[in-house]
């Protein structure tokens, strides 16, 4: 297939509500340990980068009170109008093309963002230059090279659709130009770019309901983009959607990997 521009997975389309649900379910309750972690506490200043629903940007107002701010920032913020409201400033920002918006950070995070960013590598400084000395950097990617099935346990017929599908989805993403084995690489990067005390870990969710209506949601905002790549049929579709409606498949998502350090 031939290199397409743009991101795979819109965020104005009707399906990205239930993806970030989704993600919430699986993914918050790891991103709020690490970050109770660092001590996050009223008053600090904070940029949620590419931050897509409103669940962490949320808790993050929580934690840092009237006294701190929130800066909430997506290429399409459509989903983040539920949260503009003081502490939280939502911008439409290009973290790969704009300079920060801000600086003087205590904390910035990003969360399934980077692996999709054209420049990853400057989006990466971005972030690091917003921070304050002493700064934490929070970075959260996917790995799907790294397990790249929808059924780990591939017994069956269902089983092998799924994975069949789970493939087209990848092709999509790489030929979009996602870095499907970016996450390992986010220890060693937060390294070079000079953070301290950098430290990281992976979470992967299997056999979960959350898993399932994730895998739903998104064969269905991406649906006609695998007809039309012919890499499946709207037969095949139909009938995974209706194998993962059984609840009976164990699903699984890529691993999530966390990478924070902190700035000298």
């Amino acid at each position: 297939m031939t290199r397409t521009d743009g991101y795979l997975l819109d965020n104005r389309q009707a399906e990205a509500a239930e993806r970030f649900d989704a993600f919430a379910t699986l993914f918050d309750p790891t991103t709020f340990r690490h970050l109770e972690g660092f001590g996050i506490g009223p008053g600090w200043r904070c940029w949620e980068v590419g931050a897509g629903g409103t669940s962490v940007v949320s808790w993050l107002a929580k934690k840092v009170g009237p006294t701190g701010k929130v800066v909430a920032t997506d290429i399409d913020t459509t989903r983040l109008a539920p949260a503009a409201r003081p502490p939280v400033d939502v911008r439409v920002h290009d973290v790969s093309a704009e300079e920060p918006p801000g600086d003087g950070f205590d904390l910035v995070h990003a969360r399934l963002v980077l692996v999709h960013v054209p420049d990853r590598a400057r989006a990466l400084q971005s972030m690091i230059k917003s921070l304050r000395p002493g700064g934490r950097l929070l970075l959260e990617d996917a790995d799907p090279a790294l397990q790249p099935l929808t059924c780990p346990d591939e017994y069956g017929p269902e089983q092998q659709l799924a994975n069949r599908l789970r493939h087209g989805f990848r092709s999509l993403l790489a030929d979009r130009g996602a870095d499907l084995s970016y996450g390992r690489t986010l220890p060693r990067l937060l390294r070079e770019a000079g953070l301290r005390q950098v430290t990281a870990d992976a979470y992967f969710p299997l056999a979960s309901p959350a898993c399932a209506a994730l895998e739903s949601a998104t064969i269905r905002q991406i649906r006609d983009q695998l007809v039309t790549a012919g890499l499946a049929t709207d037969e095949d579709i139909d009938q995974h959607l209706a194998n993962v409606a059984t609840g009976t498949m164990d699903l699984a998502t890529a691993p999530l990997i966390s990478a924070w350090g902190r700035k000298a």
